[in-house]
């Protein structure tokens, strides 16, 4: 739509598809799958099309709170310089909001904010698809994607007028959704740029956040460096989050299951291992004498495998694919499988062993050193049981 050669002529088009589609009228033609995916999502919450409503915002210190307790307020200044520097700048908004549509922080043009104000597009107002009907901002949240909408691709009224263009914002960290990060401005004033742009100042603030992680594991690696010299054996030592910092003894690895106080963890190349807390992270190394007991639990509605090592007891939800992967792997025994058997006993052929691989790999995450490769099989040293309904 932004290489459109008439936005105006655009703008029209897209309002009859839009009221033929609301009418229950066979539309001129189809709109977008991602917005008719939304409108199909609005339309059976009740969204009212017409509505003319102010949405409330949260009182200011709430809002204040929740700007504390952001990641992103760590790089709010990143993520808005490029946007706010373009040369259309003086036409939009700057818009980011938290994984739950709420508005954190606005900036931009005064004339903008003012054409905004009226539609309740303000810092602490909840802009998502249950509140205010299909726009960039609720729409990239549900469908974790980036997403552009242009005037009457949006659903209410009031908001034809415009266009949005949104991104999500992940943590590198852990990978969870942080918010996002939205460009709002009178809808003939789209540039065909916009969207590349809002997708770099995402790309920017992730890369920024990565950095800062990156530093706290420089802190963390030379913190460890005098204790992991003075140890014998394989260890190594982690972040709050698994990442790791340090290593020694075993090949190297990016990150583990995320350590707790209270429970031993299965870590591949170093089996059942206790974690012991250091001052900014975790010292993980292996367990002295401990046996692990795993049972595969498949009589729940939720397929889980439930693990003991030494004095812990802990349970890994596991889906159907993952479930089923163990339970041939179970019957194997000590001789394993190939990715040829497996792709052959879950799929009929053996033309997905690159998705067996994959998935795989996904087990292991989930079951740590619980299965091993080269063959496919249960670890040495697990004694695994299924249970069927």
């Amino acid at each position: 739509m932004a290489t459109s050669p008439d936005l105006a002529d655009l703008a029209r088009r897209l309002v009859r598809v839009h009221d033929a589609v609301l009418s229950g009228s066979a539309p001129p033609q189809d709109p977008r799958e991602v917005v008719a995916r939304s409108w199909r999502r609005t339309m059976s919450l009740g969204v009212d099309a017409d509505a003319v409503r102010r949405v409330e915002p949260m009182a200011a210190s709430a809002l204040e709170d929740l700007r504390r307790r952001s990641r992103l307020s760590d790089v709010i200044d990143e993520l808005r310089a490029p946007l706010l520097a373009a040369a259309d700048a003086s036409s939009y908004l700057v818009v980011v909001t938290d994984a739950d549509g709420v508005v954190l922080w606005r900036s931009g043009a005064p004339r903008v904010k003012l054409h905004a104000d009226r539609l309740g597009f303000v810092d602490g107002a909840r802009w998502t698809e249950s509140v205010v009907g299909t726009n960039a901002i609720g729409t990239a949240l549900v469908e974790d994607a980036p997403v552009q909408l242009f005037s009457a691709e949006h659903y209410e009224n009031a908001q034809v007028p415009w266009y949005c263009t949104a991104e999500p914002i992940h943590d590198p960290i852990d990978g969870t959704l942080l918010g996002v990060v939205d460009v709002s401005g009178p809808a003939l004033t789209l540039h065909p740029a916009i969207r590349a742009l809002v997708s770099a100042a995402a790309r920017i603030a992730e890369a920024s956040l990565w950095r800062r992680h990156s530093m706290r594991l420089d802190r963390l690696r030379r913190a460890a460096q005098p204790l992991l010299a003075g140890m014998q054996g394989p260890a190594l030592v982690v972040d709050d989050h698994g990442w790791v910092a340090a290593q020694q003894g075993l090949s190297a690895r990016d990150r583990i299951e995320v350590p707790h106080a209270d429970r031993t963890l299965a870590v591949p190349g170093l089996g059942v291992c206790v974690p012991e807390r250091l001052p900014e992270g975790w010292l993980i190394r292996p367990a002295a004498d401990t046996s692990v007991v795993a049972v595969l639990d498949l009589t729940g509605t939720q397929a889980c495998i439930e693990v003991r090592a030494d004095a812990s007891t802990w349970r890994v939800p596991l889906t159907p694919r993952h479930a089923d992967m163990l339970a041939l792997l179970s019957d194997a025994g000590p001789a394993g499988v190939t990715a040829a058997d497996l792709s052959r006993r879950l799929h009929g052929d053996v033309d997905h062993q690159v998705t067996v691989r994959a998935e795989f790999s996904r087990l292991r995450r989930s079951a740590g050193a619980l299965v091993a490769g080269a063959p496919y099989r249960i670890a040495d040293g697990v004694l695994l049981s299924v249970r069927r309904g």
